[in-house]
């Protein structure tokens, strides 16, 4: 239970925890481990109540600091308050090349498609386009040959580096998630030229090997949905690809 979900805050109504990569939030699948039942599990090996609501979501293979209601009153409250965007979230991510700016905004518009579980960049006249927007600030830039001489000292991290094909580096950017669409970091970066390290689904130069994806949702600020005290939790990134580079994490 430690080793995949971290207790960071717990009161009657909420928990906040630090969700690790490749658990899902929710699942159907029989005998896989969600986040939902390892906090039921928590709860109920200290007897409490084991009740569980989901609020907001990180993607499977997304790492990162997560927010679950207690009870009903709560989590009505707190889907409020993602619902109408009253909440901040913020991202770290490891995505390839390096940008022209060293800040910006990205504004599109996205289709998802629920078969392939994908969603993807259309025109704002698309039926059933959605508005997405986010703000970015590069914090670090890795080159592709800086990575590779600090590879060679540690040879179990091959596999992570050999996700970088494109040989143009690697940057480390804050992002500020202004709206919540489906992939919506992941689409956006690739639709930008940036795809986000180990991610299969959106970026053409990912290698064959598996790691978790290179993004992490390390602050989440929110108002309490019973005292409407104002709360911020922050983690760091515990991933794989985080670890490789000097991105002063």
């Amino acid at each position: 239970m430690t080793q995949k979900v971290r207790i960071i805050y717990e009161d009657k109504d909420l928990v906040v925890c630090h969700k690790m990569p490749c658990i899902p939030v929710q699942t159907a699948r029989a005998g896989q481990q969600d986040m939902v039942s390892l906090l039921r599990n928590y709860f109920a090996g200290k007897g409490q109540d084991t009740q569980i609501f989901i609020v907001h979501r990180l993607d499977q293979p997304v790492e990162g600091v997560m927010v679950f209601a207690r009870n009903k009153r709560a989590a009505n409250a707190l889907s409020s308050q993602f619902r109408e965007r009253k909440t901040q979230k913020y991202y770290l991510a490891l995505v390839e090349g390096q940008f022209e700016e060293s800040s910006g905004i990205l504004e599109d518009y996205l289709l998802r498609d629920a078969k392939s579980n994908t969603s993807r960049v259309v025109t704002p006249k698309t039926q059933g386009a959605r508005y997405a927007r986010l703000s970015y600030e590069v914090k670090r830039v890795s080159k592709a040959e800086e990575l590779m001489n600090q590879n060679n000292n540690n040879k179990q991290k091959n596999q992570s580096v050999d996700l970088i094909q494109s040989g143009s580096g690697v940057s480390l950017v804050e992002i500020h998630l202004e709206t919540g669409r489906h992939h919506q970091i992941r689409v956006q970066m690739a639709h930008a030229g940036h795809p986000l390290l180990g991610d299969k689904k959106y970026a053409p130069n990912c290698g064959q090997g598996y790691v978790p994806i290179g993004l992490c949702a390390v602050k989440i600020a929110f108002m309490h949905p019973i005292t409407r005290k104002d709360m911020e939790f922050t983690v760091k990134p515990r991933g794989e690809l985080f670890s490789c580079g000097n991105f002063g994490i």
